[in-house]
């Protein structure tokens, strides 16, 4: 079944939330990182206005500009979150810091109903997702991978030329290398990677030329 993806680009990280509709209107929502009220309004009206249905909250991670949205969708649509558990210090360490990004009134996220684990095969309506399990960024790090549309929601492993951050607490170069050269390099070529900031690539364009080949 043909997947729609819209992406929206949420707080001063410039953050990308991603929501997945079939052709029946059934969605996921995927790292909500819509913290002020005009973001959060616009991720609303989007599901209202083409009529979803949404049905989970997934996360790739639970880094604060991916998560700060996660109590206004769960308050709004009371959907099942899903996150890997080696994230849960990682988000629950959130409310200690969130203020020293100027995120004050930042709502604690509710806890995972729901813990992935590597090789989940999640369906939501029409919407078939394949869970990988990638840390090196986050120690709980998972991309959601459909073979069928050809794309993956790669959160913050894999970015246009370049890859996430490992100087955080759970980071770790070595460990991002792995899972970058053996999950995300063993995807098909023309796989399209959404990544959670910035424009969209190819898993064939970063085999060629992305940083992480100088490491």
């Amino acid at each position: 079944m043909n997947i729609n993806i819209a992406v929206f680009s949420f707080n001063g990280f410039q953050e990308n939330t991603y929501i997945l509709s079939d052709e029946l209107s059934n969605c996921v929502i995927i790292d909500p990182g819509c913290y002020e009220r005009h973001e959060q309004a616009e991720l609303a009206e989007f599901i209202e206005s083409n009529g979803l249905k949404p049905l989970a909250l997934l996360s790739t991670h639970a880094h604060i500009d991916h998560i700060l949205g996660n109590s206004f969708v769960k308050r709004t649509y009371d959907l099942d979150y899903y996150l890997h558990r080696e994230d849960l210090t990682t988000l629950h360490s959130v409310v200690n810091y969130a203020h020293v990004y100027g995120f004050h009134g930042y709502e604690p996220s509710p806890e995972p109903t729901h813990f992935l684990n590597h090789g989940d095969k999640l369906v939501f309506g029409g919407i078939e997702l394949d869970v990988f399990f990638t840390p090196g960024h986050a120690p709980g790090h998972v991309v959601f991978y459909n073979a069928e549309n050809k794309f993956v929601i790669n959160g913050d492993v894999l970015f246009n030329g370049s890859f996430g951050r490992v100087d955080l607490p759970g980071g770790d170069i070595e460990i991002l290398k792995k899972s970058i050269h053996e999950i995300m390099f063993q995807l098909p070529e023309d796989t399209i990677v959404h990544c959670g900031h910035g424009p969209a690539t190819t898993i064939g364009k970063e085999k060629r030329s992305n940083y992480i080949l100088n490491f």
